[in-house]
């Protein structure tokens, strides 16, 4: 039998960190803050008689540096555009970095709170600078980064978890033909939508990636950038209140179409997003599981209870998908 591969940062200590940071030519005081990232690692370090710098470690083989690369230059394109992003530093003219096998990033730190998405006033104000970023976006597309569609959101992460034995064998059958009637049901809520353009998104578009303050927000973490439609970075910030999400939609699509048009027949894909959202993230904890971070971290994945969940969390997704798309407040 091999020998199981090691942890995909066993050999980044916080040494490795320090040194990594100081190869560019700066000197740490030895201050060094864990921040919460499990994709990657993510550090604030203290430089001597400056502000401390946001040191990311990228995940080593999940992007290429070609992929990387053009997560930077779509960060440098939007902080040309003046949209508030925070951006990676340039050192000896390069962003991406290579210290002990491990690649990096530096960022300047940036403070800021959640914001508050109940406010009408938050949510256009929201959705202007979604707008100003997909404007950008839409200028040319990713060559190296994926699609986010039902392909590498659905269909791959159902076929990877079947293939390596992460559903219970008394839930495989319950499991797997749920997540079809799914995928059939996704695919028809991409036939009413019709031919959507794609563009590059942030991709990741939650709260816990803006940062908001008296100025208005800025997006941080990148990470994630993919080609999709525009919705794709519109529908993770509606309420959780059924109720409450045609005027959201009202005030963020306000704000949105004062700098882009916004086609309403993306709003028959929101539900079919979402789904794919919850597929992948099964898939994702799964290939993760052996980085010893994700057990500690999520330690309910993976039993029967877990996936009992899913499938009925999928059902309930499969009634949203077949009824009609919730629209803006009139």
């Amino acid at each position: 039998m091999s020998e199981p591969l090691p942890p995909p940062y066993a050999g980044l200590t916080p040494q490795a960190v320090l040194d990594a940071v100081e190869s560019l030519g700066m000197y740490c005081d030895g201050r060094q803050l864990t921040l919460n990232s499990y994709e990657n690692r993510v550090y604030q370090v203290g430089i001597e008689d400056s502000t401390p710098l946001i040191a990311k470690f990228y995940r080593p083989a999940r992007w290429s540096d070609a992929q990387i690369h053009e997560e930077h230059t779509f960060l440098a394109e939007l902080a040309q555009a003046e949209v508030p992003v925070v951006a990676p530093l340039a050192y000896n003219g390069a962003t991406l970095h290579s210290h002990a096998g491990f690649r990096f990033a530096l960022f300047p730190r940036r403070g800021g709170r959640a914001p508050e998405l109940e406010d009408p006033e938050v949510l256009e104000w929201m959705g202007r600078f979604l707008a100003r970023i997909h404007t950008v976006g839409a200028a040319r597309p990713f060559d190296e980064r994926p699609a986010l569609d039902p392909v590498t959101f659905g269909f791959e992460p159902r076929d990877w978890l079947l293939g390596h034995g992460f559903i219970p064998s008394d839930l495989a059958e319950a499991w797997t033909s749920t997540a079809q009637h799914a995928l059939d049901a996704i695919a028809r809520c991409y036939e009413a939508a019709g031919q959507v353009p794609l563009l590059r998104l942030h991709g990741d578009c939650h709260s816990g990636n803006v940062l908001w303050t008296d100025d208005g927000p800025h997006f941080v973490d990148f990470d994630d950038a993919r080609s999709g439609p525009a919705v794709q970075d519109l529908w993770m910030l509606l309420p959780g209140d059924p109720a409450a999400i045609p005027q959201a939609w009202k005030h963020l699509l306000a704000g949105y179409e004062q700098f882009r048009d916004f086609d309403d027949n993306e709003l028959h894909l929101v539900e079919a997003l979402r789904t794919l959202r919850l597929i992948h993230y099964s898939y994702w904890l799964a290939r993760r599981w052996e980085d010893p971070a994700f057990p500690a971290a999520f330690p309910w994945f993976n039993t029967a209870r877990y996936w009992q969940d899913r499938i009925l969390e999928l059902r309930e997704q499969l009634s949203l998908m077949q009824e009609a798309p919730v629209r803006p407040a009139r």
